[in-house]
């Protein structure tokens, strides 16, 4: 049987922009809960099931790459405004969720806050390709 090694073009783009100066376990944890809120927005953006030859099984996840940037504190405020004045949709993780502990104390923090005064430490958001790459135009793919 032949396999189709050719390139798959996705129309949408699922990225994530972390603020360059977290430590590791923090890009992990923030990378995380940010893209949890893409599969919750877009259920139709994960794909299959998963098993394996012995016919274990495994959990769907999403059926196009998740590409992580990485940018400054003002380029994360950036993309934000530019996010926002196209009307998309983003999951936002601010400083202050490093604090809490739980789902209602992370919405009463970012709730307390406005929105310019967020201490964005990572955001995240699918839309068209070209929407993406203009939004987080100036941060650099995350090492």
């Amino acid at each position: 049987m032949e396999t189709d090694t050719s390139p798959v073009r996705f129309d949408t783009k699922i990225a994530v922009l972390l603020r360059e100066d977290l430590a590791g376990w923090q890009r992990l944890n923030v990378s995380a809960f940010l893209v949890s809120g893409i599969a919750a927005a877009n259920p139709d953006l994960i794909g299959a099931p998963y098993a394996d030859a012995d016919g274990t099984g495994y959990l769907p996840m999403f059926g196009q790459p998740v590409l992580v940037f990485a940018g400054t504190k003002e380029t994360l405020r950036t993309a934000h405004t530019r996010a926002l004045d196209r009307g998309l949709a983003l999951s936002i993780f601010t400083a202050d969720l490093f604090a809490t502990g739980n789902d209602h104390d992370n919405r009463a923090a970012v709730g307390a806050v406005g929105r310019n005064d967020l201490d964005l430490v990572g955001l995240a958001l699918h839309a068209d390709r070209k929407l993406v790459d203009k939004v987080v135009k100036g941060a650099r793919m995350h090492p």
